[in-house]
């Protein structure tokens, strides 16, 4: 943690790097670091590599500040919640600090803050600013509960225990906006996604005596409905309220040709380990990879399905 701070302090030109299609946890994280930084008076720029981002995160402070443009001048990069390098979504050539709290991280930065019994990347910063004696203000607990939030399934998630209250209520006595962050976040959708939900449970499909969902999204699917990448994840997450879903799959065609696999599950099993066949990562219930233009969907659809029936025991535990 020294040696974070005082990189800062000698930094000129600091860029915060939210992940590529950012969820809450990333942006809510570089939002807080952001705002402590701009209190040391540094030229600071927050980015992202991704173009379209859902409105729903306006509510993270410093939401319009975020740049697609990266800032080559910069002379210090910190990613935030980027579980492997190519979730940076550039190539920093100067010196970066990883933050982060998932288990497939292999401390890519220069300097490392991974802190795998975080629930989320922003109780890692939380954290850290408690630490090292530096005051959270309202906007800084504002992004730092979002993150909680939203990494947390509104609480309810793996992981939550007491410690993720004691620092809810030390966000909102730091005059977290909590109650604007629970309408974003958990309740905000647009028609598009309701669209795209619609289709994605009317084809899903369901193996092993229904303890596997699968969900195949077409670009033309993406079109059809006008949806983001990002609003495949609901009927994803949600397939798993079913009681016979233990594992969830989503394969979804990107524009590029390649393909982004997103898997989901339940206590008891590990999806961590397939997304590392592929070079992925995430967490051992929450995890992703991408596959290459040489695959098809068919392709990889038969391939994950061959590899989830031979690395996971589907019995209900």
């Amino acid at each position: 943690m020294h040696e974070i701070l005082q990189r800062i302090d000698e930094a000129s030109h600091i860029v915060v790097i939210a992940h590529v299609n950012p969820d809450a946890d990333s942006l809510g994280s570089a939002s807080a670091l952001y705002t402590h930084i701009l209190r040391l008076h540094k030229k600071v720029s927050f980015f992202c590599a991704t173009k379209n981002i859902s409105p729903k995160f306006a509510c993270i402070p410093w939401f319009d500040k975020i740049k697609e443009s990266y800032p080559f001048s910069a002379d210090l990069a910190i990613a935030l919640d980027c579980g492997t390098s190519q979730r940076v979504g550039v190539d920093v050539e100067c010196d970066l600090i990883n933050i982060d709290h998932h288990q497939s991280n292999n401390n890519f930065g220069t300097y490392n803050l991974v802190d795998v019994a975080c629930i989320s990347t922003t109780q890692v910063l939380y954290n850290f600013f408690e630490k090292n004696e530096i005051a959270i203000n309202p906007k800084m607990a504002t992004a730092l509960y979002a993150g909680l939030l939203d990494d947390s399934k509104g609480f309810v998630g793996e992981g939550v225990n007491g410690t993720t209250f004691a620092v809810l209520n030390a966000l909102i006595a730091h005059k977290a906006e909590y109650e604007n962050c629970n309408r974003s976040l958990r309740r905000y959708a647009s028609l598009a996604s309701l669209r795209l939900k619609g289709l994605m449970l009317q084809n899903m499909e369901l193996f092993h005596n229904g303890m596997l969902s699968l969900f195949c999204v077409r670009v033309e699917d993406m079109k059809a409905t006008g949806a983001l990448g990002m609003d495949c994840e609901s009927a994803l997450d949600e397939s798993l309220y079913l009681p016979t879903v233990s594992v969830a799959l989503l394969l979804k065609e990107n524009r590029d040709g390649s393909i982004k696999c997103s898997l989901r599950c339940e206590d008891g099993y590990d999806v961590a380990k397939i997304a590392s066949f592929y070079n992925g990562g995430g967490h051992k219930n929450r995890a992703g990879f991408i596959l290459d233009t040489s695959y098809t969907l068919q392709g990889a659809r038969e391939e994950i399905l061959n590899l989830l029936e031979k690395e996971i025991c589907f019995e209900k535990k």
